[in-house]
């Protein structure tokens, strides 16, 4: 028996759009700023898939990473629900985008494309891999790596490389260091296998 709602319906009288899970993957890599893409119908997209019906969200994530991207064991944060009518010619389509900030090197399966040049994808993933890349930059703003793209170790010239990289209105090196060093334990260790002095190794707090 079905249950009626005020205006006398069931739920199966509404119109259930369609859900679709997509993830912005933004790295450093050569120094700039990259989001990772697929290839797929002759486009561009990010890693994404639709939700099966029993399936949360996060395992809709943790399977599209995993086939789209070869990702495993990575947990992406929510970022915004994108319900634009018209975002999916197919038809009604909403998609609850993701982000995570990953090393460089833990990304094998994806193209790597700097966000400057990742126009003209798919959808409206270009509308989600801005809204990332303003997230991702407002988690920088303040704090070193705090998604800990350079690993547990480095140095403060590799954190405001990464830091410019991500947002190139990043202050300059001794106003960097003054905001930063509050939040960073130095340890006592050098880096190792450079070329000329090396420089103190750090640790975020």
């Amino acid at each position: 028996m079905s249950i009626l709602d005020a205006h006398g319906k069931a739920l199966t009288d509404y119109p259930r759009p369609s859900v679709a899970v997509d993830t912005a993957v933004l790295t450093v890599a050569d120094e700039a700023l990259c989001v990772a893409l697929v290839e797929r119908d002759g486009g561009r997209r990010l890693p994404g898939t639709f939700l099966h019906e029993e399936e949360l969200l996060a395992e809709a994530v943790a399977r599209s990473l995993r086939d789209r991207a070869g990702l495993r064991g990575v947990v992406p944060r929510q970022l915004h629900v994108f319900d634009a009518v018209d975002r999916d010619d197919r038809g009604r389509v909403l998609s609850v985008a993701h982000l995570i900030a990953l090393p460089s090197s833990a990304l094998h399966d994806v193209d790597l494309v700097p966000v400057v040049e990742a126009h003209g994808l798919d959808f409206d993933h270009d509308a989600i891999v801005e809204r990332a890349v303003d997230a991702l930059r407002e988690s920088y703003a303040e704090r070193p790596d705090p998604a800990g793209i350079l690993g547990p170790e480095f140095t403060l010239l590799e954190l405001h490389r990464l830091h410019s990289a991500i947002d190139p209105t990043t202050a300059q090196k001794d106003t960097f260091r003054r905001a930063m060093l509050p939040h960073l334990d130095g340890l006592d260790r050098l880096q190792e296998g450079v070329i000329g002095k090396p420089a103190r190794l750090f640790r975020r707090r």
